[in-house]
């Protein structure tokens, strides 16, 4: 029978200064997916080479009316824009639609400015929205061809500065579906080893460790970033899961409680109610 969870190898929504997300999907003792809210949103679209999608259509909700005005104004003033102005234009419009959760055109925009200004901050934010619309892909194809565009954008980052680290760990993810894991684990490693305490990378070699049903190392990592950083609300909910796993349901409802009353989001709070039922039944 399947474990309880079934996580998905890209956690983290690469948004700047964003680290962690919520699987795809949680998966019950009867082994029925249950999707959480930014699954239910996504929808199947294209495995084409990556390009911009229609604004109302592709990765996220519908958009509004008026969010759709506000996009087609955003996309007239960058198709009419200068080159000076075009990369100005270009980021303010692929701010909105990674704000609207529409992260294969917010990718399709940053890598416009990118080409026009190839700058370190234009590369990694193009990598990092590229990296978002992996996570959201659910394509196969569609998600090896995302993740072909994370690797080119975060190795130019990396070539221009070697230190970045939150890109060599989000890199580190791109490679575990492919034919080469280990090549992802090699550079989550290499991160690990010059910061011990990165908590993209523990949080990354947890998620890992569960995929592989090694429940005692996640919770190991997780344990590791809470020492760290007590406040981590969504390495709390990982330690939670992981030791329900493990069959430690009283330490797991202390864990699980106190994540309810800290974190506020929605998602995170739906799939609490689900492992307490499971713990309760």
């Amino acid at each position: 029978m399947k474990k309880s969870i079934l996580l998905s190898c890209v956690l983290a929504v690469a948004l700047v200064g964003t680290l962690f997300s919520l699987p795809k999907v949680v998966v019950n003792n009867k082994g029925k997916e249950v999707d959480t809210e930014k699954a239910q949103t996504a929808e199947a679209s294209s495995a084409s080479t990556p390009s911009e999608t229609p604004a109302n259509s592709h990765d996220g909700a519908t958009l509004s009316p008026e969010q759709q005005k506000t996009v087609d104004q955003l996309r007239g003033g960058f198709i009419l824009a200068n080159d000076k102005e075009k990369v100005t234009a270009g980021i303010k419009l692929s701010d909105k639609f990674t704000e609207l959760q529409k992260f294969d055109s917010a990718a399709f925009y940053a890598e416009q400015v990118a080409i026009l200004d190839p700058s370190l901050d234009n590369i990694v934010r193009t990598g990092d929205r590229y990296y978002a619309a992996y996570g959201f892909a659910v394509d196969e194809q569609k998600s090896k061809n995302l993740g072909i565009k994370t690797r080119e954008y975060y190795q130019k980052a990396i070539d221009k500065n070697s230190g970045l680290l939150a890109v060599k760990a989000n890199m580190a993810m791109t490679y575990v579906n492919t034919e080469n894991p280990m090549q992802g684990i090699t550079m989550l490693r290499e991160v690990i080893d010059t910061d011990p305490t990165n908590e993209l990378a523990l949080f990354n070699l947890g998620i890992l460790s569960m995929r592989s049903n090694q429940y005692s190392k996640a919770a190991d990592r997780f344990r590791q970033i809470l020492t760290n950083n007590p406040a981590n609300t969504k390495a709390k909910f990982y330690l939670g899961l992981t030791l329900v796993e493990l069959g430690k349901n009283d330490e797991a409802r202390k864990v699980l409680s106190e994540v309810k009353k800290e974190e506020k989001d929605p998602v995170i709070q739906q799939a609490i109610g689900e492992l307490e039922q499971r713990l309760n039944n």
